[in-house]
């Protein structure tokens, strides 16, 4: 089982070094589309522009603290934390979606200011424009780049901070929005394009919130029917129930129940269940270690078994009549 954990901890520095590679990049250009916002936005006198950069610095921030995150989440497992450090990573997402709430207050009273003062004098030029387009183009480049590498390493901070990058494209597309309503006369059209983006925001926030949740929730990960499906594959195996997963997308943590012949050795059942473990780590490439508890194979366990796998066999049929039914809305909206 040793060499087990160090190839995990293997694959989890090489992972953690590709997440701060791209963080550092996305840090780096949100830092120089936040300085040129914020100068042009006070040069021109255009609120709107400058409120855009110090969202970008927004970024910046959130950007830093992902970093810090995810170094502190690569440190191997120690006495203190034996489980490691991964959650640290989660506790920066959460710390992106406190950063997003508070961007969206931010644009979101100013905006409700200027909606009540009821000023509309602004002068919009194609300078304007053009710093505007320039720094969508680059935004957009980064939030695609950030979320493809984080669905590839299952990285809760690279999703979160993918998120909150593509806050600012809506940030930056409002901003175009309402200069170009300004540009037709409409004073105030910058103002309620802010309000209807801090909106966004928030609510880009709170789906960072349920991400985080699921994982310092010890919400279940892999289905246990599908990690009995694996378990009683193996030879020897007459049984498994007790099937519990939690952690992160991508470092999972299982415990189970297995039952063997009561007759059976204990170096049998030691190397039994090594197998067990090494066919669970081929099959689902997230888990980071399994727990096995070897029980012999009596009528008792046997009963606890079979009533555990007909509970999960219920709860896979309610998953599936919940998919098909949420399908089957989608299918009737897009037909109406």
């Amino acid at each position: 089982m040793g060499s087990n954990v160090t190839v995990h901890e293997g694959k989890g520095a090489r992972r953690s070094q590709q997440v701060n590679r791209v963080l550092i990049t996305v840090l780096a250009l949100n830092l120089c589309i936040a300085a040129v916002k914020f100068a042009y936005g006070t040069f021109a006198g255009l609120g709107s522009i400058r409120a855009d950069g110090i969202h970008s610095l927004f970024d910046s921030v959130a950007d830093l603290v992902a970093l810090i995150g995810s170094v502190v989440s690569s440190r191997p497992a120690d006495s203190n934390h034996p489980y490691g450090h991964s959650k640290y990573e989660t506790y920066a997402s959460v710390f992106i979606g406190v950063v997003l709430l508070f961007a969206a207050w931010s644009i979101g009273s100013d905006a409700i200011k200027e909606l009540m003062a009821g000023e509309d004098e602004l002068t919009v030029s194609v300078t304007s424009f053009a710093v505007m387009l320039v720094t969508l183009a680059i935004n957009l480049t980064v939030t695609t780049w950030e979320r493809q590498t984080a669905r590839r390493l299952t990285s809760d901070v690279l999703a979160a901070d993918a998120k909150h990058t593509a806050t600012d494209v809506l940030v930056t597309l409002g901003v175009l929005a309402s200069l170009v309503l300004v540009r037709l006369g409409f004073g105030q059209a910058d103002a309620v394009m802010s309000l209807i983006v801090a909106v966004v925001i928030a609510v880009t926030a709170f789906t960072i919130f349920m991400q985080a949740n699921s994982t310092l929730s010890d919400t279940v990960r892999i289905p246990p029917e599908q990690i009995r499906e694996v378990v009683c594959r193996q030879e020897g195996v007459r049984g498994c129930h007790e099937v519990r997963t939690r952690g992160s997308e991508s470092e999972v943590y299982v415990d189970l129940h297995m039952l063997v012949d009561g007759a059976m050795r204990i170096d049998e059942a030691h190397s039994l269940a090594d197998r067990v473990e090494q066919q669970l780590k081929e099959e689902f490439s997230q888990i980071a270690d399994v727990v096995v508890h070897i029980e012999p194979d009596t009528p008792g366990q046997r009963a606890v078994s079979s009533h555990e796998r007909e509970h999960e066999e219920q709860e896979a049929q309610r998953r599936e009549s919940h998919r098909r039914l949420h399908i089957g809305d989608s299918v009737s909206g897009h037909d109406e």
